[in-house]
């Protein structure tokens, strides 16, 4: 079975929160920076390899096996702290849950350093002076060191969706289309054919 893709819960909480205390004790800023990016790294391998995914959520293997398996991948590869992660969320039966756990840990990170994540979609790449111009609004309206991850959705026709923690703000063209036919459709039905009443008027004086 694939890792489980979920939302953190009050576990996979309490797990993040003892990470980023041992990581803050053993470093600070820069080794909770470093096992944040590990953790990301583990779960983009987890996601895009089919079989070493399965290997972390398997409720076939064996503990010992895994944590055997576990020393052998990444002894040597990662923060000794991520590897003493892993092998115990490994005894414990929720490695599985790596994702939601990661999840929670980046939270508190970007909450620790006054931080905030947002995912932007626009129908087209866009280039990195529109993304510091944006990244410069969003800190201003926000209050908040801003992290953009800029990604492109062929499906938008124009404008940007941003993501926001849970929230969605959608300035694509495709949804201001929508508002103005619902606009159309209610209220504004009548003052539109009235004002293409007027415009035809005019055009044949």
């Amino acid at each position: 079975m694939p890792l489980i893709e979920s939302q953190p819960d009050a576990l996979a909480n309490v797990y993040a929160r003892s990470l980023l205390e041992l990581a803050e004790e053993a470093g600070g800023r820069d080794r909770i920076e470093s096992v944040l990016g590990q953790l990301e790294d583990i779960l983009d391998t987890a996601r895009a390899d089919k079989h070493f995914g399965e290997f972390l959520a398997s409720r076939v293997l064996s503990t010992a096996n895994r944590a055997a398996s576990l020393r052998r991948i990444f002894t040597g590869r990662c923060d000794d702290l991520v590897l003493r992660f892993l092998l115990v969320l490994n005894q414990k039966g929720r490695l599985g849950h790596l994702v939601a756990i990661a999840a929670a840990f980046d939270a508190l990170v970007q909450e620790r350093f006054g931080r905030i994540e947002v995912d932007m979609f626009t129908a087209n790449p866009v280039d990195f002076a529109e993304i510091d111009r944006i990244k410069a609004r969003l800190a201003t309206i926000l209050g908040k060191e801003v992290v953009v991850h800029p990604y492109t959705d062929e499906s938008m026709i124009g404008g940007v969706k941003l993501r926001i923690g849970d929230q969605l703000v959608d300035a694509s063209l495709a949804s201001r289309l929508r508002r103005m036919r619902d606009q159309i459709q209610t209220s504004g039905g009548a003052e539109l054919r009235a004002r293409a009443s007027r415009i035809i008027g005019q055009s044949g004086d």
